[in-house]
């Protein structure tokens, strides 16, 4: 399908918990099926899929012997491994009444910050769509910290579809899109098409509203803005509208496309894994005029350029580089370790290679798009 310039083959959905569960915060059956049964339709007509679920927590805690949704985190875990289980078996059982196959596959932010792991994963995946296969992805609830976690789903589903490189990422909630205000607001109205996330449409996105989700509107953005500097164009809808998947994908869906403007840029896969993966080391800080070459005239940074040096890490490791107001430019691979660097060696190439390095106003607020 072409939505616009662009063919759409590969997608990736994000379904959220309150897209999955019912009132009393156990799955919902029906509402399950209705979503299966779309995903066949578009499988039988050629599209490969990714699914990232959420609705474990939720599927799981009333089983664990809660009344509400739990809020200390190894009850929260627990309630994850049971839940998993029972939201597992039964994407396996709808989908295999189809004749399609489903894999699961749990992840960490540790995952995709290892690039080792993060190339396995990548081959995994891609080996499996390659072969027919709808993996189903979630965050690893039961075992992952604080540290480690994505925070939500909405994150998850944008780099899994930069990971795979994905044509399209729908994020499906309770909510049918994004609006120019709170849609409680009188006079609130939904946005069809978006090509600029300002800074007036990021002040009006709340926090989550559903007492079984964790994303909010906020989390969404976050998730385009990734989607959309991997070159991935995105659409947020209501879960329970008619058709939403198949109309998603044929670009007539009632909810919010994020497109291109033919400005755009994409980062190549290096530079996505540098800019939303890697886990920075450490800190090199320039002087002002150092700054302006750096922005403006795109000149290497060399170590006897660097005003001050935080952090200790090795040569090949993701550093931020910021001005002497602590603003951040941007990220990218070092060259030379740390003890190196402070070495001042007037010989050395350049500490950063601008071809792996990610300016701050490429994968950041409105300035993204």
């Amino acid at each position: 399908m072409i939505i616009g310039d662009k063919q759409i083959k590969r997608v990736v959905i994000k379904i959220g918990s309150s897209s999955l569960t019912s009132m009393h915060g156990e799955i919902s059956r029906k509402k399950l099926e209705k979503l299966v049964e779309q995903i066949v339709v578009l499988k039988d007509q050629g599209y490969e899929l990714a699914v990232v679920s959420s609705g474990a927590v939720a599927a799981g805690y009333r089983k664990l012997g809660c009344i509400n949704r739990p809020t200390e985190l190894s009850e929260k875990q627990a309630a994850a491994s049971i839940g998993q289980g029972l939201l597992m078996e039964s994407y396996s059982e709808l989908f295999l009444s189809h004749g399609y196959v489903a894999s699961q596959i749990l992840i960490t932010r540790g995952d995709f910050s290892d690039e080792i792991r993060y190339a396995n994963m990548k081959n995994t995946l891609n080996v499996l769509i390659g072969r027919g296969i709808i993996p189903i992805i979630n965050e690893n609830d039961t075992v992952t910290v604080d540290r480690l976690k994505f925070g939500d789903n909405d994150t998850l589903s944008a780099k899994v579809a930069a990971l795979i490189d994905a044509d399209q990422l729908i994020i499906l909630s309770d909510v049918d899109g994004l609006y120019n205000k709170n849609p409680k607001n009188p006079g609130a109205k939904m946005l069809a098409r978006v090509h600029t996330i300002t800074p007036e449409i990021e002040a009006a996105a709340g926090g989550s509203d559903s007492s079984v989700g964790t994303g909010g509107m906020k989390s969404k953005l976050c998730a385009v803005k990734i989607a959309l500097a991997s070159g991935i164009e995105s659409f947020l809808g209501k879960a329970g509208t008619r058709d939403i998947l198949i109309d998603a994908v044929n670009g007539t869906a009632k909810g919010t496309y994020f497109e291109h403007k033919a400005s755009s840029f994409n980062l190549d896969e290096e530079q996505q894994w540098i800019a939303f993966h890697s886990g920075p080391e450490g800190q090199i800080i320039i002087d002002q005029k150092m700054k302006r070459n750096f922005i403006n005239q795109k000149k290497n940074i060399y170590p006897k350029d660097i005003k001050e040096i935080k952090g200790r890490f090795s040569r090949g490791a993701v550093v931020r580089i910021l001005d002497e107001l602590e603003e951040e430019l941007g990220i990218g691979r070092v060259n030379y370790s740390s003890d190196r660097l402070k070495a001042k060696d007037d010989n050395a190439k350049a500490a950063i290679d601008l071809e792996t390095f990610v300016y701050s106003c490429d994968f950041n607020t409105q300035e993204l798009v």
